[in-house]
């Protein structure tokens, strides 16, 4: 299985954050936030059209963005303890995220706010995918 890659842009500044992923060869970026389109800093927003926010930042280094919030995103982030049933929610869907995977250009980086994989709800998806034989390498 290819090696993907995890990333959170929180606390980097986006010329950092695009060499980052140029080092690693990052053709795809598959957005696991559940709201893109909140984000608190324009450069990283999910626009309308992809000439503004993060699709104009990946374009301008040819990276692909991919995203499907419904499927990665987290629904227990307003809850105190939202890692059981973000991890539950991960085994049941794992699947599917798998099989949605299995069709984005790689290598594909799994992207969040959260700069620190311990502190994202990428971590589970990392670790079903772990699981499944895929090899993963958490940027921070």
């Amino acid at each position: 299985m290819d090696k993907y890659y995890t990333i959170g842009y929180g606390g980097w500044a986006p010329q950092d954050f695009l060499d980052a992923l140029i080092a690693r060869g990052v053709t795809t970026i598959v957005d696991v936030r559940l709201r893109p389109d909140r984000a608190y800093r324009g450069t990283w927003v999910k626009a309308k059209t992809p000439e503004k926010g993060i699709e104009r930042l990946l374009a301008s280094e040819g990276i692909k963005y991919a995203g499907n919030p419904e499927l990665f995103g987290n629904p227990f982030i307003d809850v105190a303890d939202w890692r059981a049933p973000y991890q539950s929610h991960v085994e049941q869907h794992g699947p599917e995220m798998v099989s949605f995977l299995l069709r984005v250009e790689k290598p594909f980086a799994l992207m969040c706010a959260e700069r620190k994989v311990t502190a994202c709800h990428r971590q589970y998806i990392a670790a079903c995918l772990a699981r499944r034989g895929w090899d993963v390498e958490h940027i921070e």
